[in-house]
């Protein structure tokens, strides 16, 4: 019996170690802070209808604030879904290759994503520092607040590209963030 189950049993162990272990952590915490944002996001938009609508004056930050929660919401968002590999990928040319071209087009293509996570987070970066001393009109805080979801974006794309990387390499799957 357990010879039978072992058989059926075909897929690859999942990923561990510590850079698993924080990517879990900082994933699940990820999905947490999007689905606070989009909760945020329909209370600012309700809050500004109630107020434009019922009460005749509409509150001017309200919108600001709805646009920057959105790119948070959003980046972050997207970062997540590069470690749960819900991002768009070419799979039915993929299973046409052999598994050993196969791991390779894989580790390419997370280190293209990785690449690509590592340029946000740095032009953030420097985009952040060039407008920090300007101000969001109606929310009176630094312009810079709207470059660090990209930043904060581009570094978990890199770390969760990288855990990717050692995964594939190692022979492993990485488990999802909602387990």
């Amino acid at each position: 019996m357990d010879i039978e189950l072992q058989a059926m049993d075909v897929s690859p162990p999942h990923a561990g170690g510590w850079l698993t272990r924080m990517n879990a952590v900082l994933a699940k915490t990820g999905m947490y802070v999007a689905i606070a944002g989009l909760m945020l996001i329909v209370g600012v938009v309700f809050f500004q209808v109630f107020g434009r609508y019922v009460l005749n004056n509409s509150p001017t930050w309200a919108e600001s604030l709805a646009i920057l929660l959105v790119l948070y919401v959003t980046l972050i968002g997207a970062a997540v879904g590069v470690r749960d590999a819900g991002h768009i990928g070419l799979e039915s040319l993929l299973v046409m290759l052999s598994d050993s071209a196969r791991r390779k087009m894989d580790v390419l293509i997370y280190a293209l994503v990785g690449a690509f996570g590592a340029c946000m987070a740095y032009n953030g970066w420097v985009l952040g520092n060039s407008v920090s001393g300007y101000l969001i009109p109606n929310l009176h805080i630094s312009e810079a607040f709207r470059y660090v979801p990209l930043v904060l974006s581009g570094v978990l794309i890199v770390l969760f590209s990288i855990e990717h990387i050692v995964a594939i390499v190692r022979g492993e799957e990485v488990a999802p963030s909602w387990n």
